[in-house]
């Protein structure tokens, strides 16, 4: 396995840069890596809204107290549209078994928000950083790898404040081995009531897409935080979209979207919100 496939990212600009300008900068240091020595350690990250190199994933399975296989994800062909007809995103019909289990008796009442993980809390790489706030041993075919993470500025007080306010759930593209310590870390404060990950995805034309309709939570209380418009392609009518984050200190996207998210906590429905959010 390609180790930077279990990470599933946006490509950071200004590593594109640097790489067109002089790609002959980038060195692959690991054993394994030297097995793909011609693909740079960048260009091989893996993007929400590029085409996907792997396999497509194997049918998921439950990450929580329900028991049962869901059924597996439905994999369209990638064939484009005919000519005469406009294109449509098919939304798959939701599985018996859902991924979340029933809410917690705290959350009754409370809407939930789906919490993507890496560029909208954390930037992580295998490239070493000098100040990374984690860094985290990955074992991948039988060798170790570090994967440094940084935490986006003003993540712990969004945490603590979203927890309050939300049943908060963590759903990313990315394979547990990896997201499931980096959450770990993360989250110190037991916000998220459940982890999801690249197996409670469904595949679809190149994509990891979190299907909304299979957490088993009535949609018009649901609301995902994402930096990639393709995770919620089957939903976006449900999304506070944000933008991708790498290591800009500055950024203060999470704290300034806290006002708005106190707001939307007290509304009825969230589609008039999350529709004039958007427009802004």
């Amino acid at each position: 396995m390609d180790n930077t496939s279990i990470i599933t990212q946006v490509t950071n600009p200004k590593e594109e840069e640097i790489l067109s300008s002089n790609p002959e900068k980038v060195s692959l240091s690991s054993s394994s890596l030297r097995k793909k020595s011609r693909r740079s350690l960048f260009s091989s990250f893996f993007c929400c809204l590029q085409s996907y190199e792997t396999e497509s994933p194997p049918p998921p399975t439950t990450t929580n107290n329900n028991t049962g296989p869901l059924p597996p994800p439905v994999e369209e062909n990638g064939a484009p549209p005919k000519s005469e007809q406009a294109e449509v995103t098919p939304i798959p019909a939701p599985p018996e078994k859902y991924l979340l289990p029933d809410v917690n008796i705290n959350d009754y009442g409370k809407k939930c928000v789906v919490i993507d993980l890496d560029e909208t809390l954390v930037h992580s790489s295998f490239k070493p950083i000098s100040n990374a706030d984690f860094i985290v041993p990955v074992e991948i075919d039988g060798t170790v790898h570090q994967v440094y993470v940084l935490k986006r500025p003003h993540v712990d007080e969004f945490l603590q404040k979203m927890g309050e306010m939300f049943e908060c759930v963590l759903f990313t593209a990315s394979l547990a081995k990896y997201a499931d310590p980096v959450a770990d870390l993360l989250d110190q404060w037991g916000v998220f009531r459940a982890r999801l990950f690249r197996e409670s995805c469904v595949f679809h034309r190149g994509n990891y897409v979190k299907d909304l309709s299979r957490l088993g939570r009535e949609l018009h209380n649901v609301i995902i935080v994402d930096n990639s418009p393709a995770s919620y392609i089957f939903h976006p009518e449900n999304a506070v979209p944000v933008q991708s984050w790498f290591d800009d200190m500055a950024d203060t996207e999470l704290m300034d979207l806290l006002p708005f998210f106190e707001g939307l906590s007290k509304e009825e429905d969230v589609y008039g919100v999350l529709q004039n959010f958007r427009g802004r």
